[in-house]
C-alpha cells in the first residue's frame, strides 16, 4: 500500500497514512485520460453558433440577369454563397456536442490522473483546510506553507470561505470531492486534498 505524509496548514508533518492502491498506485492509461479530457471539453461546448444559409438570408428573389447573351457567368440569385452578402455554405447551426463515455473508462482515467500526481510528488494531503473568512492573504500564506504550485485545492464539502479566498488568485482553484475530475487535476500542477476529501474520494471511486 502506498503511503503519504499528512501535513497541517502550516506545512508541518502530522502523521503518515496509507492510500488506496487502486486509485494512487494503478497503471497509468494515457489513452483513457486523453479520451476523458476530450469528452470533458466537448461537453462544455455551448454549441450556440449559427449563421444563415442561402435560403435564410434576406433578398435574392429575382434572377440578377438573363441566362444567356451577356457574356457573363449564369447566376440565379445575388444571395448565392459566392456573392457578397450571400448565404454561407454548410452554415454552422446550433447543436449538442456532448456525448457519453463508459463509467469504467472514466474511473480508469481518474485513477490514472491521481496516480500520476502521486508518482510525480505533486499530491499534498492536509489534515484539515479551514478558513475563518474569505481572506486571500491567508490563502496565499497557506499555499506558500505547503509549497504548492498552481494548486487545485479539494475540500470534503462545499467551503465558501476557501473558494472566496482563492477566487482572485491566478492558477489556483478550489473544488470539493464530489466534483473532482480528470481535466481539473491535469490543469493544475499540485493537487491539494484535505484528509476528509481524500477519504471521500477513496470511498466513492476506489
Amino acid at each position: 500500500m502506498p503511503k503519504i505524509k499528512v501535513i497541517n496548514m502550516k506545512g508541518e508533518e502530522v502523521k503518515e497514512i496509507e492510500l488506496n492502491e487502486n486509485l494512487f498506485a494503478t497503471e497509468i492509461s494515457e489513452t483513457a485520460v486523453h479520451q476523458v479530457v476530450v469528452n470533458h471539453l466537448a461537453n462544455k461546448r455551448q454549441g450556440t453558433q449559427c449563421t444563415k444559409t442561402r435560403s435564410e438570408v434576406r433578398g435574392g428573389g429575382r434572377k440578377p440577369w438573363r441566362q444567356k447573351g451577356r457574356g457573363a457567368a449564369r447566376q440565379g440569385s445575388i444571395r448565392s454563397p459566392q456573392w457578397k452578402g450571400g448565404g454561407i455554405v454548410f452554415a454552422p447551426k446550433p447543436r449538442d456536442y456532448s456525448y457519453k463515455l463508459p463509467k469504467t473508462l472514466k474511473r480508469k482515467a481518474l485513477a490514472s490522473a491521481l496516480s500520476s500526481k502521486f508518482q510525480d510528488g505533486h499530491l499534498i494531503v492536509v489534515d484539515s483546510i479551514n478558513f475563518n473568512g474569505p481572506k486571500t492573504k491567508e490563502m496565499v500564506e497557506f499555499i506558500n506553507n505547503i509549497q504548492a504550485v498552481k494548486p487545485l485545492i479539494v475540500t470534503e464539502a462545499v467551503d465558501k470561505n476557501a473558494y472566496l479566498s482563492a477566487r482572485n488568485l491566478e492558477k489556483t482553484a478550489v473544488t470539493f470531492a464530489e466534483l473532482i475530475n480528470v481535466y481539473d487535476i491535469l490543469k493544475h500542477q499540485s493537487l491539494v486534498l484535505s484528509e476528509g476529501a481524500l477519504n471521500k474520494i477513496q470511498e466513492v471511486f476506489a
